[in-house]
């Protein structure tokens, strides 16, 4: 059960003291890419700054609450490296409860970068490559595999991509998709770009 912070005041204060300044949620996302100095640098220092504050115990709080609340925590958990969420955002990410955080929880996974973060990727795209009726985080998540597949040279997106394979086959039959171009380059460049931001947050000093 998702929690409403209109109803609980311990999420309530989380979400007044991480969430909504500065309206962060709205930002966490491609449009920080298009932000310029001062905005950037302000930005950029108290996110980082937040993220070396907030405890796990909030993160896990924050990820009970709604879409604004998980894109927030899922951020934080990226540029703090808490791996030990890794798990946790797998499943927050297969499971699909919420709209507008499957960006969040691909681009948390891509900066971890490992064996493990690529296989909870593509369980996801195991799952709703099946469900072209579904225009969920598809091409997110497998920006976020092939940008690990880079790093780890490991090819673990192959199987959806050969011919007439998952991925494929996806791209024919989901309605929202039918006449576009393979839009992997696009995905794959965008978490490229903002896992790179995740990167200067966590070596920020």
């Amino acid at each position: 059960m998702t929690r409403d912070p209109r109803d609980d005041a311990e999420l309530l204060a989380l979400v007044r003291r991480y969430v909504t300044p500065e309206r962060r949620y709205l930002k966490l996302g491609g449009s920080l890419l298009r932000m310029q100095s001062p905005e950037y640098d302000r930005f950029t220092r108290d996110l980082c700054e937040d993220a070396g504050l907030i405890t796990p115990a909030e993160i896990t709080t924050l990820l009970e609450g709604g879409w604004r609340e998980r894109r927030t925590a899922a951020w934080l958990v990226a540029v703090s490296r808490r791996t030990e969420f890794r798990e946790r955002l797998g499943e927050l990410l297969l499971a699909s409860e919420v709209c507008c955080v499957g960006l969040a929880y691909g681009v948390a996974l891509a900066s971890f970068g490992t064996a493990r973060d690529a296989d909870l990727l593509a369980a996801y795209l195991d799952r709703y490559l099946r469900r072209p009726d579904l225009g969920y985080d598809q091409t997110v998540v497998m920006g976020a595999l092939q940008f690990i597949d880079l790093n780890l040279g490991a090819g673990r997106a192959d199987r959806f991509r050969e011919p007439d394979g998952l991925w494929q086959q996806w791209l024919h039959d989901a309605p929202h998709m039918q006449g576009d171009s393979d839009p992997t380059p696009f995905f794959l460049s965008l978490v490229r770009r903002l896992c790179a931001f995740v990167d200067e947050c966590a070596e920020a000093p």
